[in-house]
């Protein structure tokens, strides 16, 4: 497959635009999102696991836009909720909610929980006209008891990667990007890319 020279991403949120832009880049790719078409509609996430989520944004952007497009779904899973929050993880505490009524929900839902284990899983799906292709990445970690840090977004104050000491609100977005669910699902798009 040829290096497509634009790619478009099927998201509105600023701090994926801005991740994926620093690893693009470099490589000479112009990225195209949806705030690049204000009036167009919301493809509602309504597929049972990330993967389906991923392919249906995917496949509904290249459709409008006829360009290379990627689109990811990430769910947090923690081990002691039986993978919960997962496919629900950006709604886990209604319809609408802000980060915070997400992150609090969780950290009620584990008070007395010893098992602190969770996950963080990304899928990429890509859809380049009859070529779809997946690339997932995860990271390991656990969640800690109280919010840490200012950076990052979501449930990052609460989730501390393994190896490390700081939750990823507390590493800087270079440090995340190496070893994120996001960054290791991004690198492997990278390198197909480059195949």
């Amino acid at each position: 497959m040829k290096k497509p020279g634009i790619i478009f991403l099927a998201s509105g949120n600023v701090h994926k635009i801005d991740e994926l832009l620093q690893v693009l880049q470099p490589l000479g790719i112009d990225l195209k999102s949806t705030l690049d078409f204000p009036d167009a509609e919301e493809v509602e996430e309504d597929q049972p696991d990330l993967q389906g989520n991923a392919l249906k944004k995917a496949r509904y952007w290249f459709d409008k836009t006829g360009l290379p497009s990627i689109s990811d779904d990430t769910g947090l899973e923690v081990d002691a909720l039986d993978g919960a929050p997962g496919v629900y993880s950006a709604r886990y505490a209604g319809e609408n909610p802000t980060y915070d009524d997400n992150v609090n929900k969780l950290l009620a839902e584990l008070v007395g929980k010893s098992n602190r284990a969770a996950q963080f899983r990304t899928v990429i799906a890509f859809v380049n006209g009859s070529d779809e292709h997946f690339f997932e990445g995860i990271c390991r970690g656990k969640i800690i008891d109280e919010k840490r840090g200012d950076k990052g977004f979501g449930y990052d104050p609460v989730f501390i990667p393994e190896g490390y000491d700081q939750s990823f609100a507390e590493l800087s977005s270079e440090e995340k990007n190496k070893i994120s669910h996001r960054g290791r699902a991004v690198q492997k798009f990278i390198d197909f890319l480059q195949k």
